[in-house]
């Protein structure tokens, strides 16, 4: 974890900082300023430069101190004064990440933050290489498995250490990062709840939680602090408003995360407009914010690219954004290349993988691009878009049953999101795991759907079973959907539903419903000729003296806007799809 990348926070012995341990007490907001304050200059001392600024931030949020109640730095132990000269000059070479020559001259030392500068160097050094090799293999098809080769060194001396009880919250946190890295997800989820308690204001801790726990179940096992960081840590939309209304109302970060989660959400830009205003330079969360222009605002990504280059064109965030305003006009090469730039950046930024797979899947290149979504998967495997990519190329490749696996571990992330059902239920259609298939289709209608095809799709799966009145529900709950909603916008599959209740409804011999639905059907063009055609049989029909059916297959009422010559169809019982309900 690059100092110049990495989300990092640090632990503070007990003795040294004042711990608030009511839960969500916000009622004293100077002396939570007193220890953003205490916390920034701690992890600037130790080179956790992200850390440092997020403390900073939030503290900047709060209203200033009176002299008075400023905090001193925290004494200097025996210790530490030994230590000093080596200290000084290490940190100074590890400002300008010289990381083997700081470790160098650390080692030996005895004081807390000389020992954690001498392990976190020797880590960075380890990441450096790794990053250096990673970038050299960084063509389409040749990513290596490149290691850290420090990292079972580090963890057998962080590990002595561990069990004679001797590590500080840095420790522990250096310590839970190496035991991550190494794979061991459940010693590393130990040592981080550990380091929550020796400080509560540990941020890098709980964000490594976040990143760590999978599920709300395996939340409810962890034994948490009561404090007012936990607020930070439960990253839900109503907690992070819950901060600004207590106080935090300046923090930029605050306001990203909302406009993230707005962002996730429904596509809200309202948000993020308002934090470039008050942040104007500010770079973090610009990726996501981007990715609602690529619904087709191609002046604003524009804009928003052009404007993050003259800020700093060599920022991951920049390539990103670039990268997305180029896959907007369809120039995948050029996208990718910026993509592969943010990369080269910082090999474990999340969002630059993910969207370079979206660019080789564009590209047709298969093979690059479930290499880049495996990549992603490395970094955060809670990542859906990357799971739910590898799903869409094995799709392509004509794997369903590695498709399936794929779409389920998406949909697990996101049991709400109405494309990940409607593609796992495309794939038990393939199975020919019809039931499952329903279920899914249905499932993705009920949550909200996108693209409103769930119907339409469950709709085929019951013509294609010859469920006729199934089928003719669900293209009639489509219809009054599309309509009611003032869309505007052609849906492909209108005239689908308009022929197959056109159809429908003149075998069953409704006559005034058949010719509504033909009519409809003379509005496009690969329906015109049957439309035509059924208009001729039902008028030949009804010269003859056929009537009507009494009987309702099928429960239907037409939009106003639809019924010919405006006039009022028959009102009948809300819809049943009871029968596909999972």
């Amino acid at each position: 974890m690059a100092a110049s990348t990495s989300a990092v926070s640090v632990a503070v012995p007990a003795a040294v900082v004042p711990v608030l341990t009511t839960d969500g007490d916000f009622s004293d907001l100077r002396e939570i300023k007193k220890q953003l304050l205490l916390i920034a200059g701690l992890t600037r001392e130790r080179g956790l430069l992200h850390s440092s600024k997020w403390s900073a931030e939030l503290a900047f949020s709060l209203p200033a101190l009176p002299l008075a109640e400023l905090q001193p730095p925290p004494p200097i132990t025996e210790e530490d004064a030994q230590d000093m000269d080596a200290y000084t000059l290490a940190k100074a070479y590890f400002d300008v990440k010289e990381y083997d020559r700081a470790a160098h001259f650390l080692h030996g030392c005895n004081s807390k933050k000389a020992y954690f500068l001498y392990m976190y160097s020797r880590y960075l050094s380890g990441e450096k290489k790794k990053d250096d090799e990673t970038v050299d293999s960084l063509g389409p098809l040749e990513k290596g498995q490149v290691k850290n080769e420090a990292l079972r060194e580090l963890r057998v001396e962080l590990s002595k250490k561990h069990q004679a009880r001797e590590l500080d919250g840095f420790g522990l946190y250096l310590y839970g990062v190496v035991l991550r890295k190494l794979d061991l997800i459940k010693e590393a989820i130990d040592v981080f709840v550990e380091a929550t308690h020796i400080l509560p204001l540990h941020w890098g801790a709980w964000l490594e939680l976040c990143n760590l726990i999978t599920d709300k179940e395996m939340l409810k096992f962890l034994s948490l602090p009561d404090t007012w960081m936990k607020d930070f840590f439960w990253e839900a939309l109503q907690k992070y408003q819950n901060l600004i209304d207590v106080g935090f109302s300046k923090s930029s970060y605050i306001v990203s995360q909302i406009a993230v989660a707005y962002h996730n959400i429904r596509g809200d830009l309202s948000i993020f407009n308002e934090l470039r205003k008050q942040d104007p330079y500010r770079i973090e969360n610009m990726e996501p914010f981007s990715n609602l222009f690529m619904l087709g605002m191609k002046s604003e990504l524009s804009y928003l690219a052009h404007n993050l280059c003259e800020i700093d064109k060599y920022r991951v965030e920049t390539c990103c954004v670039i990268g997305n305003y180029y896959s907007l006009r369809s120039q995948h090469e050029k996208a990718a290349l910026y993509f592969q730039r943010a990369l080269k950046l910082n090999p474990r930024y999340l969002g630059a993988w993910t969207l370079m797979g979206h660019e080789y899947m564009e590209m047709k290149n298969t093979s690059a691009a479930i290499q880049a979504y495996r990549h992603a998967i490395e970094v955060n495997k809670r990542d859906y878009r990357a799971w739910y990519g590898l799903g869409q190329t094995y799709e392509i490749l004509k794997m369903p049953f590695y498709c399936l696996y794929y779409y389920r571990r998406a949909h697990q992330l996101r049991p709400n999101d109405s494309r990940m059902l409607v593609a796992l239920g495309e794939c038990y259609e393939k199975l020919n795991q019809l039931v499952e298939a329903k279920k899914c289709y249905w499932r993705a209608y009920a949550v909200g759907d996108v693209e409103k095809m769930a119907l339409v799709k469950l709709a085929k799966l019951h013509e294609q079973l010859t469920e006729s009145e199934q089928a003719a529900q669900c293209y009639i709950k489509y219809i009054q959907d599309i309509y009611s909603c003032g869309e505007i916008v052609e849906h492909l599959e209108e005239s689908t539903a308009f022929r197959y209740l056109a159809q429908y409804y003149f075998k069953c011999k409704l006559w005034d419903e058949a010719s509504t639905c033909a009519q409809k059907c003379c509005a496009f063009n690969d329906t015109r000729e049957e439309g035509k055609a059924l208009l001729r049989q039902i008028l030949q029909l009804r010269n003859q003296g056929e009537t009507s059916t009494t009987e309702t297959p099928a429960p239907f009422f037409l939009p106003a806007s639809l019924s010919a010559n405006n006039t009022p169809t028959r009102r009948v019982s809300p819809l049943n799809l009871s029968s596909v309900t999972p």
